[in-house]
């Protein structure tokens, strides 16, 4: 079986939403799946302050705080990050920063990636924080899983994008279309296939 860890970071729930997608999709598909939520690195900052922020924390309490560990036991992984400035979080970029051991090592060479974002703003910076969390899967060596262009739910009216799933909520936290859900579902399973495949050439 192959093992797929979809890891995000939601302050308010609209990631966590698209993660959840993404890890049913995955799981439905035949993969062994973790779904894992990146911790705040300052609990009372400024992310706890949001609208929703509170009850989507209370709400996902019991999903685990993803490990470096984690990362090593997946044959895949799907990153997922609110947009911050057209930047993925801080909260999972020091996650990543955390990775350098395990990259050194290989551990992540050759494993299947991908990454999906949430944002308030319909030009808000989903495809560049999708982008910038390329840049640290390409210095993992891992292989970057992209979306594409050639399932029919991309071209769904709140869809398009093909570096990843991506969702505007506008003042609406946590309430994400269903066409972006669907384009989660279908990147996990994207990247179940190409990781299953990975590993069929590691062994």
């Amino acid at each position: 079986m192959t093992n797929i860890a979809v890891i995000y970071y939601s302050s308010t729930g609209s990631t966590f939403k698209l993660a959840e997608a993404a890890a049913d999709g995955a799981a439905k598909a035949g993969a062994e799946v973790r779904l894992l939520r990146i911790a705040e690195i300052a609990p009372n900052g400024e992310a706890a302050g949001r609208e929703g922020s509170a009850g989507h924390q209370d709400a996902t309490r019991g999903i685990p705080v993803a490990t470096l560990a984690d990362l090593e036991w997946a044959d895949g992984i799907l990153l997922g990050t609110p947009v911050h400035f057209g930047l993925a979080a801080p909260q999972l970029m020091h996650f990543i920063n955390s990775t350098s051991r395990l990259s050194i090592e290989g551990k992540l060479l050759n494993k299947a990636v991908s990454a999906f974002a949430a944002g308030s703003a319909a030009h808000g910076g989903q495809v560049s924080a999708i982008l910038a969390l390329h840049n640290a899967i390409t210095h993992w060596g891992s292989v970057i899983v992209s979306t594409g262009s050639v399932d029919p739910v991309l071209y769904k009216p709140k869809n398009g994008n093909p570096y990843g799933a991506s969702a505007v909520v506008g003042a609406n936290p946590g309430q994400v279309p269903e066409e972006n859900l669907e384009a989660a579902a279908f990147q996990a399973r994207r990247t179940l296939e190409v990781a299953s495949v990975m590993k069929t050439l590691d062994h």
